[in-house]
């Protein structure tokens, strides 16, 4: 395989604009436009997002995540294990970013805001919701935590499978459920030529929305 120049790998973007004229005013209804054409043109994993989160001594870690609900249409939901890092993360400083990234449509959305954990009722309906596997591997996993070798985890499979036969749904665990992220600041960004990229960005005020224009 022939060595490549990363420096000259570049991509034209020119499929589409973001102007104030055609974008919402609310940024909850354009990110969930956006969304929308997402989804109709069938990208790869459209809810996928990065979860940013720091820990204590300031240092930043990142992981993708799925968004799985606008719940109220006022925030971000997803679903992990509490005691994870990000758990742990979130749980001593609450403040998070999201991105999501959509090259297809030459799209990027960054969202900041403040973390808190959702209600114990969509958390049970939604892991009650997954397939079975889903559901057995939430107990087996102590996510984040060092394991000795792939047969430990499997083995930790078996016994919960033993613990819960005939169980369907199982119960959800109780270091198992889910985010929401409410949004302070939300950024479109749509990809140009020349790298001229269109930024609009929003910034939560008690009044609603205020709308910006970043340079690129």
């Amino acid at each position: 395989m022939q060595d490549q120049n990363l420096a000259d790998l570049r991509k034209t973007y020119a499929q589409h604009e973001l102007d104030e004229a055609a974008a919402d005013l609310d940024a909850l209804r354009q990110f969930r436009r956006w969304l929308d054409e997402a989804l109709q043109a069938k990208v790869d994993e459209p809810t996928a997002m990065t979860l940013s989160t720091v820990a204590p001594d300031g240092q930043p870690s990142a992981r993708i995540v799925l968004l799985k609900g606008l719940p109220d249409e006022a925030g971000f939901l997803f679903f992990t294990n509490y005691d994870s890092r990000k758990g742990q993360e979130l749980a001593a400083d609450p403040k998070a970013a999201l991105t999501f990234f959509w090259p297809a449509l030459e799209r990027q959305v960054r969202v900041e805001g403040t973390v808190e954990k959702a209600a114990e009722t969509v958390s049970t309906e939604y892991f009650q919701s997954r397939p079975h596997g889903s559901q057995v591997g939430a107990w087996a996993s102590p996510q984040s935590q060092v394991i000795g070798s792939r047969h430990e985890l499997e083995r930790r499979e078996q016994d919960v499978e033993q613990r819960f036969a005939g169980q369907d749904p199982l119960p959800r665990p109780p270091h198992w459920g889910g985010y929401v992220l409410r949004p302070s600041r939300i950024e479109f960004w749509q990809g140009r030529p020349s790298r001229l990229h269109d930024r609009l960005v929003y910034d939560k005020t008690d009044d609603g929305w205020q709308r910006s224009r970043l340079a690129p």
